[in-house]
């Protein structure tokens, strides 16, 4: 029986994917690089192996959230000189992403191989083990965030594949399992 909560999650997790589907169908959600002029001002520079401090490129933040799987947690600054592809700033920090059967390039399912395809993930009505042939469950998937300079963490309107980010901007990846963590962290 879903509920409200789950009701919301999958109307924001359909948001995220129609939003994603706005992309070129070539275009892979492994982070393949765009071809856009804007993907190419990104700097050459590697992604420093740490976001903690200032960051005057784009701060990357990996997190597997209520799963709690480190093999997936990454925060890292990745140099950009303007607009760029969020699948670009992923490339640069070298983190994979992998989509659905159904939905290759429109969702992302894993990151970094978590969760894992054996996993089981612990929800309120018991135990589920993501299989990346359709939608995501409603109640456990991964979503996608951007903080603008200072600003506040908001639900990302785009996918991967057409999300430009800028120099002073944040985006995340985090994991959600019964709506839990609800957003980022501060």
């Amino acid at each position: 029986m879903r509920t409200a909560a789950a009701s919301s999650l999958a109307a924001a997790g359909l948001l995220f994917t129609l939003a994603a589907c706005s992309a070129p169908a070539s275009q892979p959600t492994t982070s393949a690089p765009a071809s856009s002029a804007a993907a190419s001002s990104s700097s050459s520079t590697a992604a420093s192996p740490s976001a903690s401090g200032p960051c005057d490129g784009v701060k990357l933040i990996v997190d597997s959230g209520a799963l709690k799987q480190a093999a997936a947690d990454k925060s890292v600054c990745v140099p950009v000189d303007g607009p760029t592809a969020a699948s670009k700033v992923l490339e640069e920090a070298d983190v994979k992403t992998v989509g659905t059967t159904q939905y290759p390039n429109e969702l992302v399912c894993r990151v970094n191989g978590v969760p894992a395809a054996d996993f089981e993930i612990k929800h309120k009505a018991g135990t589920y083990k993501e299989e990346c042939t359709g939608m995501p469950a409603a109640f456990a998937y991964w979503s996608l965030w951007l903080k603008k300079d200072a600003g506040a963490w908001e639900y990302a309107q785009e996918g991967l594949a057409t999300l430009q980010v800028s120099p002073g901007q944040s985006l995340e990846l985090l994991f959600t399992v019964d709506g839990e963590p609800a957003a980022p962290a501060a």
